[in-house]
C-alpha cells in the first residue's frame, strides 16, 4: 500500500486527528492535534521510510496552522511503530513517550530486550524521555486519551482509548482482518490468552471506530473482533500454524526492509537469526536443516505472490 496522507474530517469522531495511512513496512502515524499546547504523533513508522514520515508529518502540522509538534508517543518499540523516532524529533522536536515496560530497555539501548537483535531487524537509536503507564491518560488538546496496556503481541504494548469520541488506537493488538504476530508464542511462552484478554476489553470499551497500526480505520468493530477471535482459536487449536505463519511473516518484512537480496545472502540471514533459530528448533527442526526450512519458507512466499525470485535474487512485491 502505498503512503498518503488520509483526510478524516468527515468522520466527525475523527475530528482533530489527522491518520497518516501507511504501508506494511512502516506502521501507521497518527497525529492529535493540540491547538497552542502542541501536537503529538503517535506511532513514527520504519527506519527506512523516516524522510517521509517527516515529510508527511510536517504537511500535516503545516495544514493545521503552523503547529508545533510536541512530542512522539510509541505505541510499542517494534522497529515498525518507533523507527523514525530519532529523524522526527531531530527535524520536528519534541519529546519521546515510551510504554513504561520498555522505558529501561530503550534507555540503555539493549538491542536484546527490544528485540531487534533476535528478530534480525534494524532501528535507529532514539533516547525516551518520558513513559505511557496505563492507568494513567494522555491529555490532547480536548481529548483525554485513556492508556490501556494490551499484551499479546508485544507485552509491553499499549492501545490509546478516547471514551467521549470513541475512538481507539489499537496498534497491533486489533486489525480490520486480524492482528499481529504474538511473538511470545513463537519464543515458547503462552501469550495467546493475553491476546483473548484483550480483544475483550476492546469489546468492553464501545468503541465506534478504530485507528490500527496497519491499515484503514474501520467503525464495523463488531465484525473486526469476530475476525480476530476466528483466527485466534485457529492458532489455539493449532500453535504450529502460528509459527510457521510467524517465520514467513519475519521473511516477507526482512524483504520489505531489503526490497531484493541475493537468495544466498537471504538463507545467511535467516540462519543468523535467533528468532528463526528459535522456531526451526520449537518445529522439530523441519527440513532437516535450517537452511532448507529458509528456502521451503521463501518459495511459499514467492508461490503466494509475496515474493519474485527472479536470477537468483529474492525481490519484494
Amino acid at each position: 500500500m502505498a503512503d498518503r496522507l488520509m483526510p478524516m474530517n468527515q468522520a466527525s469522531a475523527l475530528q482533530g486527528l489527522t491518520v497518516l495511512e501507511r504501508g506494511w513496512l512502516s506502521s501507521n502515524n497518527v497525529l492529535l492535534h493540540g491547538g497552542g499546547a502542541g501536537a503529538v504523533l503517535v506511532d513514527s513508522g520504519h527506519l527506512l521510510h523516516a524522510g517521509q514520515t517527516v515529510a508527511l508529518v510536517g504537511r500535516a502540522l503545516a495544514a493545521a496552522g503552523g503547529e508545533r509538534l510536541a512530542g512522539t508517543v510509541n505505541t510499542h518499540l517494534h522497529s515498525d511503530h518507533c523507527g523514525g523516532n530519532a529523524s522526527v524529533q531531530r527535524t520536528l522536536g519534541g519529546h519521546i513517550t515510551v510504554p513504561a515496560g520498555s522505558w529501561a530497555a530503550a534507555r540503555d539501548w539493549d538491542e536484546d530486550a527490544l528485540s531487534y537483535r533476535y528478530t534480525g531487524q534494524r532501528c535507529e537509536r532514539f533516547v525516551p524521555t518520558d513513559t505511557l503507564v496505563p492507568g494513567q491518560p494522555l491529555v490532547v488538546g480536548q481529548r483525554h486519551w485513556q492508556v490501556l496496556a494490551a499484551p499479546g503481541h508485544d507485552p509491553q504494548s499499549v492501545m490509546l482509548f478516547d471514551t467521549q469520541n470513541g475512538v481507539l488506537i489499537s496498534a497491533d493488538a486489533l486489525w480490520e482482518h486480524g492482528f499481529g504476530v504474538v511473538f511470545q508464542e513463537l519464543e515458547g511462552e503462552q501469550a495467546f490468552d493475553d491476546v483473548a484478554r484483550v480483544l475483550d476489553l476492546i469489546e468492553s470499551l464501545d468503541a465506534r471506530c478504530v485507528v490500527p497500526g496497519h491499515g484503514a480505520p474501520f467503525s464495523d468493530v463488531a465484525g473486526a473482533l469476530h475476525r480476530a477471535r476466528q483466527r485466534l482459536h485457529a492458532f489455539v487449536a493449532d500453535p504450529v500454524r502460528h509459527a510457521r505463519h510467524g517465520i514467513k511473516v519475519m521473511a516477507k518484512y526482512h524483504l520489505m526492509e531489503e526490497q531484493q537480496q541475493p537468495w544466498a545472502d537471504y538463507v545467511a540471514w535467516f540462519c543468523a537469526t535467533p528468532l528463526c533459530q528459535n522456531v526451526w528448533q520449537r518445529l522439530g527442526q523441519p527440513e532437516g536443516t535450517l537452511a532448507a526450512l529458509a528456502e521451503r519458507v521463501a518459495h511459499d512466499l514467492v508461490r503466494g505472490g509475496a515474493l519474485a525470485l527472479r536470477d537468483g535474487v529474492l525481490q519484494d512485491v
